[in-house]
């Protein structure tokens, strides 16, 4: 059986869940990556009301549709940032409350001990989202960064997150970064150095989603093998880059997504650069069978249309593992 194909609702937020799953079994999907914002799934209320994880596997179900994971971008990404106004808009009232920074980033914590606990009563094992990173400032050495600043940052992640993935352990769920700029973890040996910082803690791995990496020049194929234990969940989104006018870089040039000056941007599935048959290859060489999950960002299309000829695209891509030689049958012929 092939891998089953669903699509994160964080693009969709502005739709009921009931309009979202009618919408997307429609398409042909076969279950929802749910976000933790709009009325998608809300771990406040899950964690609250005994029959609120009841009723949305049902209105999933109703349509035909499964849940494999949840995702709280948003709540994680505060967990070490440097908090700053533009988290206020992102952020729960809860989670922001006066604004200070410490008390964002540790309101933060728990809440993401708290969407673990709500993913336990779910029934599912696996929190993607984004850790936030006090050191991305930093990413260009000018003026001089020294080491031990890089390694304070990978300290401070440390400090932060172990306390939170024991408590993911405790309850059976993983937590899966996305890997991605902005995060602690941003390439392979970023995402190396942060397991070497978590003391290789089991419950941490990765969100897997090319399109963060193909555009930085990171070989995004080689991710999967080095990180092949790790990869919990995945995510299948497209990117072209080395297609401007030659006035923006890689960092953005501080342009709008779509801008035809840019030098990369996010496409849907089959539109971009990223090669998805070595994606399958490879996640079949390490044994991967979660789900692929259409995160759909392209500011150039429809999102609808784009939703639906994604699935379409995906479930073309994905095949089995072969589970015979190929030439087997020649054994035993002279």
């Amino acid at each position: 059986m092939s891998r089953p194909v669903t699509i994160f609702t964080g693009q969709w937020a502005d739709l009921s869940l009931e309009e979202l799953a009618k919408m997307m079994a429609g398409f042909g999907y076969d279950g929802l990556e749910l976000a933790c914002w709009g009325d998608h799934f809300e771990v406040d209320r899950a964690l609250a009301e005994d029959d609120y994880c009841e009723k949305k596997r049902a209105l999933l179900k109703n349509n035909g549709l499964d849940v494999f994971a949840i995702s709280s971008h948003l709540v994680g990404q505060a967990v070490c940032d440097n908090i700053d106004e533009r988290h206020q808009s992102i952020l729960p009232e809860d989670v922001w409350g006066d604004g200070d920074p410490e008390g964002v980033r540790q309101r933060a914590a728990l809440k993401m001990i708290d969407t673990a606990r709500a993913a336990a009563k779910l029934g599912i094992d696996v929190v993607n989202g984004f850790t936030g990173s006090s050191i991305w400032h930093l990413i260009y050495s000018f003026p001089p960064v020294s080491p031990e600043m890089v390694q304070a940052g990978f300290d401070d992640f440390a400090k932060r997150w172990i306390p939170i993935l024991d408590e993911f352990k405790a309850l059976g769920v993983k937590f899966a970064l996305e890997v991605h700029p902005t995060e602690i973890a941003f390439d392979i040996a970023t995402a190396q150095r942060a397991i070497e910082a978590l003391n290789g803690h089991e419950s941490f791995g990765f969100n897997y989603d090319p399109s963060h990496l193909g555009y930085q020049g990171v070989d995004y194929v080689q991710f999967i093998y080095t990180f092949g234990d790790r990869i919990f969940h995945c995510h299948m989104k497209d990117a072209w880059w080395d297609h401007g006018d030659g006035t923006v870089g890689v960092f953005g040039g501080h342009t709008e997504f779509a801008d035809p000056r840019r030098f990369w941007d996010f496409r849907s599935i089959g539109h971009g650069d990223i090669n998805f048959e070595e994606i399958i290859v490879a996640l079949n060489d390490i044994g991967y069978h979660g789900p692929l999950s259409i995160e759909w960002e392209d500011s150039r299309m429809d999102r609808e249309h784009g939703a639906r000829e994604a699935c379409e695209a995906v479930r073309q891509f994905d095949f089995k593992p072969s589970g015979v030689a190929f030439d087997a049958a020649f054994e035993g012929e002279s």
